[in-house]
Protein backbone atom coordinates (compact mmCIF):
# COMPACT_ATOMS: atom_id res chain seq x y z
CA UNK A 1 0.00 0.00 0.00
CA UNK A 2 3.00 2.23 0.65
CA UNK A 3 4.36 1.89 -2.57
CA UNK A 4 0.92 2.36 -4.14
CA UNK A 5 0.77 6.21 -2.52
CA UNK A 6 4.14 6.55 -3.28
CA UNK A 7 3.23 6.37 -7.01
CA UNK A 8 0.23 8.37 -6.64
CA UNK A 9 2.28 11.26 -5.15
CA UNK A 10 4.52 11.55 -7.97
CA UNK A 11 1.51 13.54 -9.80
CA UNK A 12 2.27 17.29 -10.36
CA UNK A 13 0.53 20.01 -8.44
CA UNK A 14 0.63 23.48 -8.90
CA UNK A 15 3.68 25.30 -7.43
CA UNK A 16 4.38 21.55 -6.27
CA UNK A 17 2.18 21.81 -3.02
CA UNK A 18 1.31 17.97 -2.80
CA UNK A 19 -2.41 18.89 -1.57
CA UNK A 20 -3.39 15.59 -0.56
CA UNK A 21 -4.16 12.90 1.64
CA UNK A 22 -4.39 9.32 1.86
CA UNK A 23 -6.42 6.60 4.48
CA UNK A 24 -6.62 2.87 3.83
CA UNK A 25 -8.71 0.88 4.92
CA UNK A 26 -7.84 -3.29 5.23
CA UNK A 27 -11.07 -4.58 5.63
CA UNK A 28 -12.79 -2.92 2.85
CA UNK A 29 -9.26 -2.19 0.42
CA UNK A 30 -10.18 0.77 -0.06
CA UNK A 31 -7.76 4.00 -0.32
CA UNK A 32 -9.97 7.30 0.62
CA UNK A 33 -8.24 10.53 -1.20
CA UNK A 34 -8.61 13.24 0.92
CA UNK A 35 -7.66 17.66 0.20
CA UNK A 36 -4.77 19.07 2.62
CA UNK A 37 -6.38 22.66 2.39
CA UNK A 38 -3.60 23.59 4.75
CA UNK A 39 -2.00 23.89 1.74
CA UNK A 40 -4.20 25.60 -0.72
CA UNK A 41 -3.32 29.13 -1.99
CA UNK A 42 -6.42 30.97 -1.14
CA UNK A 43 -4.54 33.66 -3.15
CA UNK A 44 -3.58 32.29 -6.71
CA UNK A 45 -6.75 29.66 -6.39
CA UNK A 46 -9.34 30.94 -4.43
CA UNK A 47 -11.94 28.34 -5.19
CA UNK A 48 -9.61 25.54 -5.04
CA UNK A 49 -10.21 24.70 -8.55
CA UNK A 50 -6.59 24.14 -9.01
CA UNK A 51 -5.96 21.88 -5.68
CA UNK A 52 -8.77 19.83 -6.73
CA UNK A 53 -6.98 19.52 -10.41
CA UNK A 54 -3.50 18.65 -8.74
CA UNK A 55 -5.40 15.84 -6.56
CA UNK A 56 -7.33 14.40 -9.42
CA UNK A 57 -3.58 13.76 -11.20
CA UNK A 58 -2.55 11.61 -7.86
CA UNK A 59 -6.26 9.66 -7.80
CA UNK A 60 -5.35 8.97 -11.93
CA UNK A 61 -1.46 8.02 -10.46
CA UNK A 62 -3.13 5.68 -8.19
CA UNK A 63 -5.50 3.87 -10.32
CA UNK A 64 -2.65 2.68 -13.05
CA UNK A 65 -0.71 1.84 -10.07
CA UNK A 66 -3.46 -0.30 -8.50
CA UNK A 67 -4.01 -1.60 -12.81
CA UNK A 68 -0.46 -2.21 -13.13
CA UNK A 69 -0.85 -4.85 -10.27
CA UNK A 70 -3.06 -6.31 -11.33
CA UNK A 71 -6.67 -5.12 -9.57
CA UNK A 72 -9.53 -3.31 -10.98
CA UNK A 73 -9.15 0.11 -9.27
CA UNK A 74 -13.24 0.56 -8.62
CA UNK A 75 -13.01 4.54 -8.24
CA UNK A 76 -15.89 6.90 -6.89
CA UNK A 77 -15.80 10.38 -7.33
CA UNK A 78 -17.11 11.95 -3.64
CA UNK A 79 -18.39 15.91 -3.01
CA UNK A 80 -19.77 15.60 -0.16
CA UNK A 81 -20.76 19.46 1.06
CA UNK A 82 -20.87 18.28 4.43
CA UNK A 83 -16.78 16.73 4.33
CA UNK A 84 -15.40 18.75 1.24
CA UNK A 85 -12.11 17.02 2.10
CA UNK A 86 -12.90 13.89 0.95
CA UNK A 87 -12.79 13.94 -2.40
CA UNK A 88 -12.57 9.84 -3.76
CA UNK A 89 -12.55 6.35 -3.09
CA UNK A 90 -10.81 3.62 -5.17
CA UNK A 91 -11.72 0.30 -3.98
CA UNK A 92 -9.10 -2.69 -4.99
CA UNK A 93 -11.08 -5.62 -6.62
CA UNK A 94 -10.85 -8.52 -8.59
CA UNK A 95 -7.69 -9.24 -8.65
CA UNK A 96 -6.93 -9.90 -12.69
CA UNK A 97 -9.15 -8.00 -14.02
CA UNK A 98 -7.39 -4.39 -14.31
CA UNK A 99 -7.86 -1.57 -16.80
CA UNK A 100 -4.88 -3.00 -18.85
CA UNK A 101 -4.61 -0.10 -20.90
CA UNK A 102 -4.14 2.32 -17.55
CA UNK A 103 -1.53 -0.60 -16.22
CA UNK A 104 0.47 -0.03 -19.36
CA UNK A 105 1.14 3.96 -18.14
CA UNK A 106 2.68 2.86 -15.30
CA UNK A 107 6.92 3.05 -16.79
CA UNK A 108 5.86 6.95 -17.09
CA UNK A 109 4.67 7.64 -13.44
CA UNK A 110 8.34 8.33 -12.27
CA UNK A 111 9.61 9.46 -15.49
CA UNK A 112 7.18 12.59 -16.04
CA UNK A 113 8.60 15.42 -14.89
CA UNK A 114 7.91 19.12 -15.85
CA UNK A 115 10.42 20.30 -17.91
CA UNK A 116 10.93 24.54 -17.87
CA UNK A 117 13.31 24.54 -20.60
CA UNK A 118 13.08 25.28 -24.70
CA UNK A 119 11.56 22.74 -26.52
CA UNK A 120 12.61 22.28 -30.43
CA UNK A 121 10.56 22.94 -33.33
CA UNK A 122 9.61 19.52 -34.29
CA UNK A 123 5.69 19.48 -34.88
CA UNK A 124 3.62 16.34 -32.82
CA UNK A 125 2.60 13.88 -34.93
CA UNK A 126 -1.63 13.84 -35.79
CA UNK A 127 -1.72 10.22 -34.59
CA UNK A 128 -0.10 11.36 -31.53
CA UNK A 129 -2.28 14.22 -30.77
CA UNK A 130 -5.02 12.29 -31.65
CA UNK A 131 -4.01 9.87 -28.58
CA UNK A 132 -3.38 12.39 -26.61
CA UNK A 133 -6.84 13.77 -27.24
CA UNK A 134 -8.57 10.04 -26.72
CA UNK A 135 -6.83 9.52 -23.10
CA UNK A 136 -8.63 13.10 -22.13
CA UNK A 137 -11.82 11.77 -23.39
CA UNK A 138 -11.40 8.50 -21.00
CA UNK A 139 -11.29 10.54 -18.26
CA UNK A 140 -14.51 12.85 -19.36
CA UNK A 141 -12.70 15.64 -20.66
CA UNK A 142 -11.23 17.69 -24.16
CA UNK A 143 -7.84 18.14 -25.00
CA UNK A 144 -7.82 20.37 -27.85
CA UNK A 145 -4.73 22.48 -29.82
CA UNK A 146 -5.15 25.36 -30.55
CA UNK A 147 -4.31 26.93 -34.05
CA UNK A 148 -3.87 29.60 -35.86
CA UNK A 149 -5.31 33.13 -34.44
CA UNK A 150 -6.84 30.96 -31.59
CA UNK A 151 -3.31 29.66 -30.43
CA UNK A 152 -2.17 33.49 -30.85
CA UNK A 153 -4.85 34.85 -28.79
CA UNK A 154 -4.20 31.92 -26.03
CA UNK A 155 -0.62 32.88 -25.87
CA UNK A 156 -1.93 37.14 -25.45
CA UNK A 157 -3.72 35.79 -22.89
CA UNK A 158 -0.77 34.04 -21.05
CA UNK A 159 1.76 36.89 -21.49
CA UNK A 160 -1.52 39.08 -20.02
CA UNK A 161 -1.52 37.02 -17.32
CA UNK A 162 2.50 36.67 -16.48
CA UNK A 163 2.35 40.51 -16.16
CA UNK A 164 -0.54 41.23 -13.82
CA UNK A 165 1.38 38.38 -11.68
CA UNK A 166 4.53 40.40 -11.28
CA UNK A 167 2.94 43.35 -10.23
CA UNK A 168 0.07 41.81 -8.01
CA UNK A 169 1.29 41.28 -4.29
CA UNK A 170 -0.97 38.18 -3.84
CA UNK A 171 0.82 36.09 -6.70
CA UNK A 172 4.42 37.13 -5.16
CA UNK A 173 3.56 35.59 -1.50
CA UNK A 174 2.45 31.81 -3.51
CA UNK A 175 5.46 32.20 -5.15
CA UNK A 176 7.48 33.14 -2.08
CA UNK A 177 5.84 30.79 0.24
CA UNK A 178 6.38 27.40 -2.52
CA UNK A 179 9.44 28.42 -4.01
CA UNK A 180 12.88 27.59 -3.10
CA UNK A 181 15.90 29.31 -3.84
CA UNK A 182 17.94 27.61 -0.91
CA UNK A 183 17.25 23.57 -2.46
CA UNK A 184 20.20 23.05 -4.60
CA UNK A 185 19.09 19.18 -4.79
CA UNK A 186 15.69 17.01 -4.16
CA UNK A 187 16.74 16.09 -1.05
CA UNK A 188 17.32 19.27 0.28
CA UNK A 189 13.23 19.97 0.70
CA UNK A 190 9.97 18.41 0.58
CA UNK A 191 7.64 20.13 -2.02
CA UNK A 192 7.73 23.56 -3.70
CA UNK A 193 10.12 24.30 -6.62
CA UNK A 194 13.70 24.32 -6.05
CA UNK A 195 15.46 26.74 -7.98
CA UNK A 196 17.07 23.77 -9.68
CA UNK A 197 13.89 23.52 -11.63
CA UNK A 198 13.05 26.66 -12.82
CA UNK A 199 14.78 26.25 -16.19
CA UNK A 200 16.19 29.36 -17.77
CA UNK A 201 15.07 32.77 -17.99
CA UNK A 202 13.17 33.18 -20.94
CA UNK A 203 14.80 35.75 -23.16
CA UNK A 204 12.90 35.48 -26.55
CA UNK A 205 10.14 33.04 -28.02
CA UNK A 206 6.60 32.78 -27.44
CA UNK A 207 6.15 29.64 -25.35
CA UNK A 208 3.91 29.92 -22.38
CA UNK A 209 6.59 30.06 -18.87
CA UNK A 210 5.70 30.91 -15.68
CA UNK A 211 9.43 32.38 -14.69
CA UNK A 212 9.26 30.87 -10.76
CA UNK A 213 12.25 33.16 -9.87
CA UNK A 214 9.58 36.31 -10.01
CA UNK A 215 11.63 39.61 -8.68
CA UNK A 216 14.39 38.03 -7.36
CA UNK A 217 17.76 36.61 -8.88
CA UNK A 218 19.02 33.54 -8.97
CA UNK A 219 22.85 33.72 -9.33
CA UNK A 220 24.09 31.56 -11.95
CA UNK A 221 20.92 31.51 -13.72
CA UNK A 222 21.04 31.22 -17.34
CA UNK A 223 18.74 32.70 -20.45
CA UNK A 224 17.50 30.74 -23.38
CA UNK A 225 15.10 31.38 -26.08
CA UNK A 226 12.08 29.40 -26.18
CA UNK A 227 9.84 27.87 -28.76
CA UNK A 228 8.43 30.64 -32.00
CA UNK A 229 5.77 28.35 -32.19
CA UNK A 230 4.84 26.14 -29.10
CA UNK A 231 2.51 23.75 -28.95
CA UNK A 232 -0.29 23.74 -26.43
CA UNK A 233 -3.13 21.72 -25.72
CA UNK A 234 -6.32 22.95 -23.46
CA UNK A 235 -7.84 20.61 -21.11
CA UNK A 236 -11.58 21.48 -20.56
CA UNK A 237 -14.49 20.14 -19.24
CA UNK A 238 -18.59 20.57 -20.04
CA UNK A 239 -19.22 21.56 -16.03
CA UNK A 240 -16.99 23.97 -13.72
CA UNK A 241 -17.66 22.05 -10.41
CA UNK A 242 -15.33 20.35 -8.23
CA UNK A 243 -15.92 16.35 -9.52
CA UNK A 244 -14.98 17.89 -12.82
CA UNK A 245 -11.74 19.28 -11.45
CA UNK A 246 -10.84 16.32 -10.24
CA UNK A 247 -11.72 14.89 -14.25
CA UNK A 248 -9.87 17.16 -15.39
CA UNK A 249 -7.00 16.52 -13.43
CA UNK A 250 -7.31 12.74 -13.98
CA UNK A 251 -7.42 13.80 -17.56
CA UNK A 252 -4.37 16.25 -17.51
CA UNK A 253 -2.21 13.28 -15.68
CA UNK A 254 -3.77 10.09 -18.10
CA UNK A 255 -2.46 12.85 -21.61
CA UNK A 256 1.00 13.59 -19.34
CA UNK A 257 2.02 9.95 -19.05
CA UNK A 258 1.02 9.20 -22.10
CA UNK A 259 2.88 11.60 -23.70
CA UNK A 260 5.63 10.71 -22.07
CA UNK A 261 5.93 7.18 -23.05
CA UNK A 262 5.54 8.94 -26.58
CA UNK A 263 8.77 10.70 -25.81
CA UNK A 264 7.17 13.98 -25.55
CA UNK A 265 8.23 16.62 -22.33
CA UNK A 266 5.38 18.97 -20.83
CA UNK A 267 5.24 22.10 -18.68
CA UNK A 268 1.90 23.89 -17.37
CA UNK A 269 0.98 27.60 -17.45
CA UNK A 270 -1.68 27.88 -14.93
CA UNK A 271 -1.32 32.04 -15.40
CA UNK A 272 -4.68 32.85 -16.98
CA UNK A 273 -6.42 30.14 -14.82
CA UNK A 274 -5.62 31.96 -11.85
CA UNK A 275 -7.87 34.95 -13.11
CA UNK A 276 -11.36 34.92 -13.61
CA UNK A 277 -11.41 37.33 -16.73
CA UNK A 278 -8.55 36.14 -18.67
CA UNK A 279 -9.72 32.37 -18.32
CA UNK A 280 -13.27 32.59 -20.18
CA UNK A 281 -11.05 33.51 -23.45
CA UNK A 282 -9.15 30.58 -23.28
CA UNK A 283 -12.19 28.55 -24.77
CA UNK A 284 -13.10 26.71 -27.69
CA UNK A 285 -14.00 29.46 -30.47
CA UNK A 286 -15.53 27.14 -32.23
CA UNK A 287 -18.52 25.65 -29.94
CA UNK A 288 -17.81 28.64 -27.19
CA UNK A 289 -18.56 26.29 -24.79
CA UNK A 290 -16.78 24.48 -21.83
CA UNK A 291 -14.64 25.48 -19.24
CA UNK A 292 -11.06 25.80 -19.65
CA UNK A 293 -9.44 23.67 -16.68
CA UNK A 294 -5.48 23.41 -17.32
CA UNK A 295 -3.41 24.87 -20.38
CA UNK A 296 -0.21 22.27 -21.20
CA UNK A 297 2.84 22.80 -23.45
CA UNK A 298 4.39 19.83 -25.04
CA UNK A 299 7.14 19.53 -27.28
CA UNK A 300 10.20 17.06 -28.09
CA UNK A 301 13.28 18.45 -25.54
CA UNK A 302 15.06 17.84 -22.18
CA UNK A 303 13.50 16.10 -19.64
CA UNK A 304 13.21 17.86 -16.42
CA UNK A 305 14.79 17.41 -13.14
CA UNK A 306 12.67 15.31 -10.39
CA UNK A 307 11.94 17.74 -8.04
CA UNK A 308 10.75 16.95 -4.31
CA UNK A 309 8.06 15.16 -2.45
CA UNK A 310 6.50 14.56 0.79
CA UNK A 311 7.40 11.11 2.21
CA UNK A 312 4.90 8.00 2.29
CA UNK A 313 4.50 8.18 6.34
CA UNK A 314 3.69 11.97 5.96
CA UNK A 315 0.63 11.72 3.54
CA UNK A 316 -0.57 7.92 4.49
CA UNK A 317 -2.63 6.53 7.05
CA UNK A 318 -3.66 2.83 7.43
CA UNK A 319 -6.46 1.77 9.34
CA UNK A 320 -8.18 -1.89 10.08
Amino acid sequence: MTDLVHDAVAAPSMHNAQPWRFRYVRRSRTFEMRADFERAMPRSDPRTRGLHIGCGAALLNLRVAVAHEGWHPETRLLHDPSDPALLASVRLTAPGVGENDLGALYPAIHERHSSRFPFDETEIPDAVREALSEAARREGAVLTFPTSWHLQEVLEVVQEAEARNRTDRGSDQDLAEWTRLDAPSVNMTDDGVPEYAFGPRKRGGKAPMRDFAGPRQVAGRDAADFEQSPQVALVSTSHDRPEDWLRAGQAMERVLLLATLEGLSSSFATQPLEWADLRWPLRDPVTGTGYTQMLLRLGYGPKGPRTPRRQVPEVLDIRP
